[in-house]
């Protein structure tokens, strides 16, 4: 099993550094950030760019994956963000992974609001996100590409040099309906959910991830694809219980998430209020405790020589690195 961590854009680089820096150093896997203009209850405070951060993120860092959870097509225009994503897998040396999703809608949808973005049907969400993922497929592997879709027009756009990974950067695509799992299931080397939604409990939320990954076998096997050939991703922290609440309730939704056939899961830095409010000295449990058993990143660190070992991270809490700015 492997873990990652979301650190959300909203800290000034010196306060979000220290974080980046131990994400590594307590042996993470993989490192993410949301890609938004802004973000439900957050969307007042202070908020930054999701490829300048992890660009940053990228210079502090040696071995952390990085990655978006998720990019939407809201915002963004394949043939522009394709030079985007070229330069972070450059700069990352091939570490960048590309979460993509097709955007909320509803409550979720500052991104499409503050564009002064019309609120568009679910048929036209999936159409337009299987457009975005079509077209940026194609331009991240072909020299030069030509496409006319209802949502998209690229004319002779290039990509040299191209991806420091080949073909491309992987593609780790969010999806809980069977459209966007059948985008998935074509161009994913990885597969995101967030699991039932609305849960009324616990045991319920678990109930609707069994179904999704149920479900998504079954639109692997429609398409003739080697279930191993796609990871699994599950964001732990859609469930009602923060999974960092405690050392305790994290092992309990890693080893849920093992037994459903999850190859990786992410949870979120612990905030100081409102959404993932928890307590960063659990984070350093975890880390102590847990990830050097779950055979990623941390136990490799853990059978270095002591003397490689790194020190331990010390993260600044000071008054401008606080959540709400």
């Amino acid at each position: 099993m492997r873990v990652g961590i979301v650190i959300l854009p909203e800290h000034r680089w010196w306060a979000a550094e220290p974080r980046w820096r131990a994400a590594e150093t307590y042996g993470f896997d993989h490192a993410w950030t949301y890609d938004h203009l802004g973000w439900r209850t957050l969307v007042d405070g202070p908020w930054f760019d999701s490829m300048a951060t992890l660009t940053a993120a990228a210079m502090v860092t040696d071995t952390l994956r990085l990655g978006t959870l998720v990019v939407s097509p809201h915002f963004r225009h394949p043939v522009s963000f394709a030079r985007q994503v070229l330069a972070v897998d450059d700069i990352s040396d091939g570490r960048f992974m590309l979460g993509l999703g097709s955007g909320a809608t509803g409550k979720g949808g500052y991104d499409r609001s503050v564009m002064g973005e019309e609120e568009i049907t679910p048929r036209q969400v999936t159409a337009r996100f299987g457009e975005f993922v079509d077209l940026m497929s194609d331009v991240l592997t072909k020299p030069v590409t030509d496409f006319q879709g209802e949502y998209y027009t690229a004319v002779q756009a290039r990509s040299h040099p191209g991806c420091v990974q080949k073909p491309r950067v992987p593609f780790l695509i969010g999806a809980d309906g069977p459209k966007a799992m059948a985008i998935a299931a074509r161009h994913g080397q990885g597969w995101i959910t967030l699991g039932g939604k609305d849960a009324t409990d616990l045991d319920d939320w678990w109930r609707g991830v069994a179904e999704r990954a149920d479900r998504f076998d079954q639109i692997l096997a429609d398409q003739g694809r080697d279930r191993a050939t796609v990871d699994r991703f599950l964001s732990l922290d859609a469930s009602p219980l923060f999974s960092l609440e405690s050392v305790e309730a994290f092992r309990d939704h890693v080893g849920r998430a093992a037994e459903l056939g999850f190859t990786d899961v992410v949870t979120h830095w612990p905030r100081p209020d409102g959404v993932y409010m928890g307590r960063e000295s659990v984070l350093e449990d975890v880390a102590a405790e847990v990830l050097p058993g779950l055979g990623g990143r941390a136990s490799d660190q853990k059978s270095e020589p002591e003397s490689n070992a790194a020190p331990s991270p010390r993260v600044s809490h000071g008054e401008a690195g606080s959540s709400e700015g």
